[in-house]
């Protein structure tokens, strides 16, 4: 493959992520919620909640934060599928779907956004498991956040994402987050 053929390979894939920005978290559909967040909007949160945790585990944030925005890139060609549906469908592994959305792309770029999947998918570092609470931690401040806005069918989400969470620090933002409205944390500065 020729340089112009990889930055196309590349930039295409580029395109295909900005298909994050408008698909919906279908979940939220289950719970009655209207108009969902976007897949971009919640690995966007998630990212950022990652470098949070990592900071306050003593692990690298960036690495987390890495981790954390790639987790969901699948969802272009597969969707987002919610755990109820994933009980009845037998679907390409991540990994494996990645490999076909960069199969053009530099292969820098390729071999990189594969090992980044692979990682988050199959490690068990705690830059790995700090990603996946980041994950369920966005999810859980979601629903809280829905529940403000009378989606009560959030609660569910809330409570079973909770439970998952493994480090010691998501535990204590998520009991934080259920002390607080959304917009408590003008309140903080505001005085």
């Amino acid at each position: 493959m020729t340089a112009d053929q990889h930055a196309k390979g590349s930039v295409s894939y580029l395109m295909e992520m900005g298909a994050l920005k408008r698909a919906k978290r279908s979940g939220w559909w289950i719970a009655g919620v209207k108009d969902p967040e976007t897949i971009a909007e919640h690995s966007f949160r998630t990212a950022v909640i990652g470098s949070v945790l990592a900071m306050m585990e003593g692990a690298d944030p960036a690495k987390v934060a890495l981790l954390c925005t790639f987790h969901d890139t699948q969802e272009t060609r597969v969707g987002d599928i919610p755990w109820i549906g994933r009980r009845y469908l037998k679907s390409a592994k991540n990994e494996d779907v990645t490999a076909d959305q960069v199969a053009e792309a530099h292969p820098a770029v390729a071999s990189g956004i594969q090992a980044i999947v692979e990682e988050y998918e199959n490690g068990d570092s705690p830059e790995v498991v700090i990603a996946h609470d980041a994950d369920k931690l966005e999810c859980m401040i979601q629903g809280l956040e829905y529940l403000e806005q009378g989606y009560s069918n959030a609660q569910e989400w809330v409570d079973s994402t909770r439970a998952k969470l493994k480090t010691p620090s998501a535990i204590a933002l998520a009991n934080a987050a259920q002390g607080m409205s959304s917009i408590e944390w003008q309140r903080v500065y505001l005085g």
